[in-house]
């Protein structure tokens, strides 16, 4: 898989990272000085005490690294599945079933960036549901980390926390089934990590100002617009609208 077929992956990150503003924003804001000091902490889902704040940039990519490299586990896991799977004899067929469910999370979370479908908070909330019931297991190993103040505990801290229920990560999990290998899988989602790591790594150092211009209609709409047109080109595509080899640039998933 090379770097151009990534590329929208890193697009769609970049544009729906608007998303994760009101999911992990208030976690990578604790990180940064600015967001709280030791002796008035910021309130957030994990209560990261910021200390040394002479840092907050070190804290927050760090936060940020651990939680793109549990994106990578996933998407590894998910393209090793689908590459083992390949003895079936009916696998063209769930490739291109796949890729039509992939292309509509796609439109889904389009219209869920732009306000205008909540139908994908319907998977969040049952991907919560899983969440709540590994807490006994998952809470203990964060209350040990906290405080975070060194950068190896905001990395391990990400990496739990990147496994928090997140529509918009479902939907690029299921174009990293596609790409036919374990390794294509965590490239897929290593995209898309990166393309979401300067909203989140501004807001960490910026905090609500930046949260409040993201939260804006006007920016949500665009960024929504740019996604529902990528799931629209994979359905034309998927049904022969469009053929063509450029096609394959603008298409997260590749039709089998």
């Amino acid at each position: 898989m090379n770097a151009l077929q990534l590329l929208p992956v890193l697009v769609v990150g970049l544009a729906g990272s608007v998303h994760c503003i009101g999911m992990c924003g208030g976690i990578v804001g604790a990180l940064s000085a600015s967001a709280a000091s030791p002796a008035n902490p910021a309130r957030t889902v994990i209560p990261i005490a910021v200390a040394q704040p002479a840092r907050p940039l070190t804290r927050v990519l760090a936060y940020n690294a651990g939680r793109i490299s549990s994106y990578m586990v996933a998407g590894a896991l998910a393209g090793g599945l689908a590459s083992g799977a390949q003895s079936l004899s009916a696998l063209a067929g769930v490739q291109l079933g796949f890729y039509w469910l992939a292309n509509l999370m796609l439109v889904a979370l389009g219209l869920y960036l732009m306000n205008a479908w909540q139908g994908l908070a319907l998977l969040e909330q049952g991907g919560r549901i899983l969440w709540q019931a590994a807490q006994p297991v998952i809470a203990p190993a964060m209350k040990a980390l906290m405080p975070a103040t060194r950068p190896h505990q905001a990395y391990i801290l990400g990496a739990l926390w990147g496994w928090l229920p997140c529509g918009m990560v479902y939907s690029v999990l299921l174009t990293a089934m596609l790409s036919g290998s374990a390794s294509n899988g965590a490239a897929v989602m290593l995209a898309f990590g990166l393309g979401t790591l300067p909203m989140l790594t501004g807001l960490g150092l910026v905090g609500a100002r930046l949260q409040r211009a993201l939260q804006r209609p006007p920016v949500r709409l665009a960024c929504g617009l740019l996604v529902l047109a990528f799931g629209l080109l994979g359905l034309y595509r998927a049904v022969g609208g469009f053929t063509p080899d450029w096609m394959t640039t603008l298409c997260l998933t590749p039709q089998h």
